[in-house]
């Protein structure tokens, strides 16, 4: 009953998205009788990214500020028993504004190889992955400083036999941010509420709760220090009524120039396991993005 509650919270919040697009924080409409498509697109893009605060996305915390880059991230994992686990690609790819206030987010699989204690490997494709984002409310740092964004995330069974889901499964998501501080320095803090429903057979796979936030500073033009907190209740499936706390310290270096509007950044974060119920000892995560 209790997931059943949030998840109808949760896709009630995002039902303001189906209303008409308009941009936020007083940003201007952009999109119409642009004289090129492509200034056209990033025209709107550059102000609905202006019409929010610019702080950084934050290493696993999906940010509730919109985004246009594209995204590789990497994972090394350490498990009980002496069994590794690297990711490569973890679900990230091209991130794209479409329009004043959504964002649209096209995940490459991530290749996964578990190396064994005794020898051997397994090895494959994990599943696609789709992220929309909607908007609802936002300021930039000189009026407010704040933001609420809805996600929906489809999971799609096209990854190899031994790492996909063989489901389809949705995860409606609430997001906010407050901040305090200039564009150039500055603390905030990021924050997602999310459940994931399987279409089918969801004893078996259950539905997890993942709450994420992240504490974010920002010094020096460039160095933003971070340590972030992931708590997952595990509803159904194998790990059922267990949970989870991963705490994350890292770091996010950018955005620096590259060409033209191309930026670059890159980030690492040092995950740890804590309490009674790991699922997981330890891991390293890469982040590298080209925002543009």
């Amino acid at each position: 009953m209790k997931k059943s509650l949030l998840a109808i919270a949760i896709l009630g919040t995002l039902s303001g998205m189906v209303h008409a697009d308009a941009p936020s924080g007083g940003a201007p409409d952009l999109g119409a009788g642009a004289a090129s498509s492509q200034d056209s697109w990033f025209a709107r893009s550059d102000a609905a990214k202006e019409a929010q605060p610019h702080w950084m996305t934050p290493v696993v915390t999906v940010t509730p500020r919109l985004e246009q880059e594209f995204r590789y991230d990497q994972l090394q994992q350490s498990k009980s028993g002496g069994v590794n686990v690297s990711n490569y690609g973890l679900n990230k790819g091209l991130e794209l504004i479409p329009t004043a206030n959504s964002e649209v987010i096209i995940g490459v699989p991530g290749y996964q190889v578990t190396d064994h204690p005794r020898g051997g490997s397994t090895q494959g494709w994990a599943d696609e992955t789709l992220l929309f984002k909607y908007r609802m409310l936002s300021a930039n740092e000189e009026n407010g400083n704040y933001i609420v964004t809805g996600f929906m995330g489809v999971s799609l069974p096209t990854g190899d036999a031994q790492l996909s889901s063989g489901h389809y499964a949705f995860t409606p998501t609430l997001a906010v941010g407050k901040g305090w501080g200039t564009r150039e320095s500055g603390f905030d803090i990021q924050s997602t509420l999310s459940i994931t429903v399987p279409d089918r057979e969801m004893a078996r796979l259950g539905e997890p709760i993942v709450w994420n936030t992240a504490f974010q500073g920002h010094l020096f033009k460039y160095w933003w220090p971070e340590l972030e907190t992931q708590y997952t209740h595990f509803d159904g499936g194998p790990f059922d009524g267990k949970n989870q706390t991963v705490i994350t310290p890292g770091v996010v270096l950018g955005r620096y120039e590259l060409i033209d509007r191309l930026h670059f950044v890159i980030g690492l974060g040092y995950q740890k396991a804590v309490g009674g119920f790991q699922t997981f000892n330890n891991a390293w995560q890469l982040t590298a993005r080209t925002p543009f």
